[in-house]
């Protein structure tokens, strides 16, 4: 089957990390120009900051919607995706995280679990309509995680315990789910230690959980393979047909005598498995960029800068023209045109040496 080759589009910024209390980056005007300078062409919008973007607006308002893509389009600047990672972290957590969690829902929920579970699904809700009014074909979430405090099996993990997990997961999801099909939406779940869908064989369970529903899909990054030693390449061969979303992130894994994937509790700055800046740590963009452009990728490099040495300041403005160097515009024809004949099938056989049939 011949694949149809598609240009990533980019670099497009993630601004979670860079919101702040002072300009330019207490206001989503004052962060678009900011990004714009820097040579960002999108913005991954977090919806967890109504002082940027009122999402509960957006989800009903086209005008707001409207408003919106105009002061983005003054600078050059379109909407990515809409991001609900804080609230999707909340359709699912395990009692044991409850206290850390609780500052992911507005001040008068913490406390009440099903209370702020129900605001976490409605906000999902929100965002499908949402990203529906800006005209958005991509959403990027957190699965939660129930069963994350069980990863390794000791003690044994009784039997049944992640199958009875992983279907109140899909039981959760599966109404966001199809809330996000009814706008035409991808759902696309970031693949992060910590979350229960975290590996290609966790997304793989999930998927089946939920009927290999056909919104349910990936936000490849590759810094959380780096971290866990995953083969990231082989996983796009693997699951490109559900790869949706892109964050460009990079990370560095160094093994020593004392600690490796888990860390030992150490703090980021020491431990064997970090985030870097893009093109300071080990992942292979070069060859990530060229999978993505094999299999037909035409979503968005969203560049999301996670470094425990490198200012952000600077990783943003690296990372606009690294992610814009790494972005190949794919080819309209094949290399070796020049040299092409055309057969008829008669001349095809004859060249086989096949007898003809009369």
């Amino acid at each position: 089957m011949t694949t149809t080759l598609r240009t990533i589009r980019g670099p497009a910024l993630f601004l979670a990390q860079f919101i702040g209390t002072e300009p330019p980056f207490d206001t989503l005007p004052g962060l678009a120009e900011w990004a714009a300078s820097n040579g960002y062409r999108a913005l991954q919008i977090p919806t967890n900051a109504p002082h940027l973007f009122d999402l509960a607006r957006a989800a009903e308002s086209d005008a707001y919607c409207e408003e919106i893509r105009a002061m983005l389009a003054s600078f050059g600047l379109e909407i990515s995706e809409l991001s609900t990672h804080i609230q999707g972290q909340l359709v699912a957590v395990h009692p044991a995280y409850d206290a850390l969690f609780a500052p992911f829902a507005p001040e008068p929920l913490r406390g009440d679990r099903e209370a702020m579970r129900a605001w976490a699904v409605e906000q999902l809700g929100l965002a499908a309509e949402a990203s529906r009014r800006l005209g958005l074909t991509r959403h990027a979430t957190f699965s939660g995680a129930l069963a994350w405090p069980y990863l390794y099996p000791w003690p044994q993990r009784p039997k049944g315990l992640i199958e009875t997990a992983f279907q109140e997961l899909a039981a959760r999801w599966r109404p966001i789910l199809d809330r996000f099909d009814a706008a035409g939406v991808d759902l696309c779940f970031e693949l992060h230690p910590g979350e229960d869908l975290h590996d290609g064989t966790s997304f793989a369970r999930f998927l089946e959980a939920v009927d290999h529903h056909p919104r349910c899909a990936i936000l490849f990054d590759p810094s959380h393979f780096v971290l866990q030693q995953l083969d990231y390449l082989a996983f796009i061969d693997r699951w490109h047909s559900r790869i949706r979303a892109f964050h460009v992130k990079d990370a560095e894994f160094r093994p020593t005598a004392d600690q490796g994937v888990y860390g030992g509790y150490a703090d980021w700055i020491d431990r064997a498995g970090r985030f870097r800046s893009i093109g300071d740590g080990q992942v292979d963009f070069g060859a990530i960029f060229s999978k993505l452009s094999q299999y037909g990728f035409d979503g968005w490099a969203v560049l999301e800068w996670e470094c425990c040495l490198k200012s952000p300041a600077v990783g943003a403005a690296e990372g606009a023209v690294r992610s814009r160097d790494y972005i190949i515009e794919v080819t309209d024809r094949p290399f070796d045109d020049f040299a092409g004949i055309s057969l008829t099938e008669r001349e095809a056989r004859a060249v086989l040496g096949v007898t003809t049939k009369e």
